[in-house]
């Protein structure tokens, strides 16, 4: 999605490398994924869930 958006920035963090940003983010369990620091979900998502996480997001945003 980064690839194909100039509005969405992706950022990929070594767990071992940074621990107080792993601890920071409740990392348990990887792939980890902070969306606008609210939506949080871990594990390997199937792409239409991940998109549907994202998108809510982006419309939770806008609300606020």
């Amino acid at each position: 999605m980064a690839i194909a958006s100039d509005r969405v920035r992706v950022e990929c963090i070594e767990a071992n490398e940074f621990p107080d940003i792993s601890q920071r983010y409740h990392v348990m369990a990887v792939p980890k994924v902070v969306i606008n620091d609210r939506v949080e979900f871990e594990g390997a998502y199937p792409e239409p869930e991940f998109l549907k996480a994202v998108l809510q997001a982006a419309l939770d945003g806008k609300e606020a």
